[in-house]
């Protein structure tokens, strides 16, 4: 298990429902798209998400996910990632976490 959190610690992550729009490959890089997703903002985020080899690009367009939106921006492969697609992840497997209804882009989870 790793450290606890306090509430207060959790009350400060930005968790959102975001509808995936578009997916482009990245030149070079196996495991790696490019995704814009709508989290209920003005405009689109793009994320950089290490998840093509477990979904084809047409499985993710249009595909509720939950979004990390307040982790630091970082650049991979010269792409500037705004938060990241939260997944469940095992040895062998990735599953996306998603709504278990349809959600309007931008829900909070709490």
């Amino acid at each position: 298990m790793t450290e606890e959190v306090s509430f207060n610690e959790w009350e400060k992550l930005d968790i959102r429902v975001g509808k995936i729009l578009k997916v482009e490959e990245i030149e070079n890089a196996d495991k790696l798209y490019k995704l814009e997703v709508d989290v209920g903002e003005d405009k689109p985020r793009t994320l950089v998400a290490g998840i093509k080899q477990h979904y084809k690009a047409k499985e993710l367009t249009g595909k509720q996910v939950v979004i990390f939106c307040n982790l630091e921006p970082r650049k991979l492969k010269g792409i500037q990632s705004q938060g990241m697609v939260l997944a469940a992840v095992n040895d062998e497997k990735i599953s996306l976490l998603k709504p278990d209804k349809e959600m309007q882009e931008g829900s909070k989870i709490k």
